[in-house]
């Protein structure tokens, strides 16, 4: 495999590729070490490739996508169960929140490490 340092957006698959490899919390070059230490702690290396996967900056976009999606998920169900169906507050709470919760907690490490990928494949590090 050949391993550029600015990334690989020019290979097939390019930056779908990395964003896949990221969203599966696999290092963006390889495809193969974990990107994630812990739950959203990043790896400094990989340690199958050695790439620096610290140094690609996703700052607060993980839970800001994160949220984009999962309130584009919950939010028209819920409208819609209530319109049709009339639960009772308390089978809303029941399942709204946990719904929320998971989806959130779920979603956070993915779509971080699908940044990450992207960052890789567009070179972008920090100085």
């Amino acid at each position: 495999m050949d391993f550029s340092a600015q990334g690989d957006a020019d290979a097939p698959g390019g930056h779908w590729l990395a964003m896949r490899r990221g969203f599966a919390r696999h290092c963006p070059r390889c495809g193969e070490g974990p990107i994630f230490r812990r739950y959203v702690k990043v790896n400094a290396t990989c340690p199958s490739c050695g790439l620096a996967l610290a140094s690609y900056p996703v700052d607060d976009a993980p839970p800001y996508f994160t949220i984009l999606l999962v309130g584009h998920v919950v939010v028209p169900s819920l409208m819609l169960v209530e319109e049709f169906l009339h639960p009772a507050s308390w089978i809303e709470n029941a399942i709204w929140l946990p719904l929320t919760l998971g989806l959130t907690l779920f979603l956070l490490p993915r779509v971080k490490g699908a940044l990450i990928g992207l960052h890789w494949a567009n070179g972008i590090v920090n100085p």
